[in-house]
C-alpha cells in the first residue's frame, strides 16, 4: 500500500514538472531519428538500429529519469520528512523505482509506431519485436536501479546523472572491449555486459541466465541504495 501511494506521488511529481516531457520528447526524437533514417536513407524497413543503440540511448536518458528521486529530496530536506511517516527504506525505494519503470515503459509505448507502421509495407517477424521491447524493460529496470543508486550517494542531481551515466554506459559498452582483456577471461567478462543480455532477448530467445542478469542487477541496485539510506540515517 505505501509503495503504491509513493508511487503516485513520484508519477505525479515527473508529469507536474517539464522532466518527463523533455526526458521522453529527447528519448523519441533520438530514436525516431535512427529508424527513420535507416527507413528514408537506406530503404530499410527494420528495427534493427532501434534496437542496437538502444542500450546506449538508455545510459544517458535512464539516469535523467532517476536523477531527482533522492538527490532533490536530499537537497531541500523532504527526505527527513519521509522518514517520519509510516514507511520503511524498502517502501521508499520500491516505491521511487517503479515510479522510474513506469515513466521506462511509457516512453517505449509511443515507439510502437515503428513496427506496426512497418507492418503496412512489408512483413514483421513478431516474435523478435515482443523480445525486443521485453528486453527493453529489463534493461530500463537494470539502469533505474542503478540511477537510483547514484541518486541516493548525492544532494546534487547533476553528479547523481553523471554517477549514473557512467555506470549504465560501461555495463552498455563492456562486452565491446574484451579485446583488452586477456583471452581466458573473456568470456566471464562478456557476461556483466548489458547490451550482450538484451540482444540476447531481443533476438526473441528469452534465456533465464539473460532474465538472472538483469534481476541481479536491478537487485545489487536496490539493495545497495537500501545501505546507502541505512548509513545516511
Amino acid at each position: 500500500m505505501q509503495v503504491m501511494r509513493i508511487l503516485r506521488k513520484e508519477l505525479q511529481d515527473y508529469f507536474v514538472s517539464p522532466i518527463a516531457y523533455i526526458v521522453i520528447s529527447i528519448f523519441l526524437l533520438v530514436t525516431g531519428w535512427f529508424f527513420f533514417s535507416t527507413f528514408f536513407i537506406f530503404g530499410q524497413a527494420s528495427l534493427r538500429n532501434f534496437f542496437s543503440l538502444l542500450p546506449i540511448v538508455f545510459s544517458f536518458i535512464v539516469p535523467a529519469v532517476t536523477m531527482r528521486l533522492f538527490a532533490e529530496e536530499i537537497k531541500v530536506g523532504s527526505y527527513e520528512i519521509i522518514l517520519t511517516m509510516p514507511v520503511t527504506f524498502r517502501d521508499i525505494i520500491l516505491g521511487k523505482f517503479f515510479a522510474g519503470v513506469t515513466l521506462i515503459a511509457a516512453m517505449l509505448v509511443p515507439t510502437l509506431a515503428y513496427p506496426v507502421s512497418i507492418s503496412f509495407i512489408g512483413t514483421v517477424d513478431w516474435g523478435p519485436v515482443a523480445g525486443g521491447y521485453m528486453g527493453a524493460l529489463f534493461l530500463g529496470a537494470a539502469f533505474a536501479a542503478v540511477g537510483i543508486w547514484a541518486s541516493s550517494v548525492t544532494r546534487n542531481q547533476i553528479v547523481a546523472f553523471i554517477v549514473g551515466t557512467v555506470i549504465c554506459f560501461a555495463l552498455a559498452l563492456i562486452d565491446k572491449m574484451l579485446i583488452f582483456f586477456p583471452r581466458g577471461i573473456v568470456n566471464f567478462i562478456a557476461f556483466f555486459g548489458a547490451d550482450y543480455h538484451f540482444q540476447n532477448i531481443a533476438k526473441g530467445v528469452v534465456d533465464s541466465r539473460d532474465v538472472l542478469y538483469f534481476l541481479s542487477v536491478m537487485f545489487i541496485g536496490l539493495y545497495a541504495t537500501y545501505m546507502t539510506l541505512h548509513s545516511r540515517n
